[in-house]
């Protein structure tokens, strides 16, 4: 096990109703508020009215900025960082998925900050200060109302970059699983990918005796295999719903990575499909990260049948764990198929045209390797999108 630090200051707020207590949880943080949300959905849901009413109701005032997209963009984030400023914003709050929250973080560390806020997400400048930022969860799958990353899409060039820094890990986030009961089959199977994907990405590591985390790790994911079917013939189930928003958090929160070296060459891959051609990040997820594990799977063959027996319930061939292995990975491209994701490019119509000029954008013009469980460099990345 490695050395590690695990600090988490989000304080969760679970359950039901628990929405209307946002006034009140706010007053301690700031004064006025930048509302951050999406399209028309938590309006038609009533969530909007509820939320408005709270802020009033506990003399919070506050300015809106919708327009939060899937794969949020730069754009958005300059306009929020400018109202920000101009109406003395000390306080966001993010209303949504990870695309409002992420592009509320983004805004954030640009408010305070007197460069462009890309330089964040270049590596060309680290945070020093950020406008606090606080959540509703309306959609499980990014984990952003735990974590201390944002993702942003910058439109100029398609290029679709991620920052870290403690400053915009969410001061609280309200989580109720009645409020994921309208979200439409495929945003809640996106979903899925996208939290078993940050699982899988500190699970597949090469540290040995992290055998506590290990477990956590199984664990999550087989609270989620077990319960997204349920909640996607039964979309009202609360307890199921539960469940899959719970994972959600905890899966991206820094619990599971305690003690080993991550990887996250798959979400690398990844944000150059979706930046380019707009897709769900978790149908990209599905696609790439069975791709990833069919071309590295031999590199570490006993942690790939570790989670073909523990995860997939797979029969241990002990004269052939190869096959073990790789029965592992048919299972979870099954479950992605069975839930109704795309298991291939060619499936949300993705040709190999850009393929080189993808692998190229990943590694920087290969002057940098992806992952830890096995390094890659372009051509791996390139050989990795075929497989997909």
């Amino acid at each position: 096990m490695e050395n590690f630090i695990f600090q988490n200051a989000t304080k969760i707020i679970f359950g039901r109703e628990t929405e209307l207590k946002v006034g009140d949880e706010i007053k301690g943080h700031g004064r006025k508020v930048l509302l951050h949300y999406g399209g028309g959905s938590i309006k038609k849901t009533g969530l909007y009215d509820k939320v408005v009413n709270s802020l009033k109701s506990a003399g919070v005032e506050f300015v809106e900025l919708g327009g939060a997209v899937p794969n949020p963009r730069l754009g958005l984030v300059n306009e929020g960082i400018k109202i920000c400023r101009e109406n003395e914003i000390d306080f966001i709050l993010a209303v949504g998925g990870g695309s409002a929250i992420d592009s509320a973080k983004a805004i954030a560390v640009g408010v305070p900050y007197n460069g462009d806020v890309w330089d964040f997400f270049e590596g060309k400048a680290e945070a020093k200060e950020a406008v606090p930022v606080g959540v509703i969860l309306t959609i499980p799958a990014a984990g952003s109302e735990a974590s201390p990353n944002s993702v942003i899409t910058k439109e100029e060039g398609l290029l679709k970059r991620g920052m870290y820094s403690e400053l915009i890990r969410p001061v609280f986030s309200i989580l109720n699983p009645e409020l994921t009961f309208t979200l439409p089959n495929y945003q809640t199977a996106c979903g899925a990918a996208d939290m078993m994907a940050h699982i899988m990405e500190r699970y597949f590591t090469n540290v040995t005796h992290a055998d506590l985390t290990d477990r956590l790790c199984e664990a999550t994911l087989k609270t989620i295999i077990k319960n997204v079917p349920i909640v996607l013939n039964e979309p009202d189930n609360y307890d199921g719903r539960a469940e899959v928003l719970w994972a959600g958090t905890v899966a991206h929160n820094g619990l599971l990575g305690t003690g080993r070296v991550e990887d996250w060459a798959s979400h690398n891959i990844e944000h150059e499909i979706s930046a380019i051609y707009d897709v769900a990040h978790g149908a990209g997820l599905a696609v790439v990260f069975p791709a990833w594990m069919k071309y590295v799977y031999k590199n570490n063959l006993d942690r790939f049948v570790q989670f073909a027996v523990r995860v997939w319930n797979v029969e241990m061939n002990f004269e052939d764990p190869e096959r073990t292995a790789l029965e592992g990975i048919e299972k979870i491209t099954e479950f992605f198929r069975q839930i109704g994701l795309p298991v291939t490019l060619k499936e949300m119509d993705i040709e190999d045209d850009r393929f080189e000029e993808m692998a190229s954008k990943a590694t920087m013009n290969d002057q940098i390797t992806l992952g830890n469980f096995k390094k890659l460099n372009k051509e791996d990345v390139y050989n990795i999108y075929k497989l997909g």
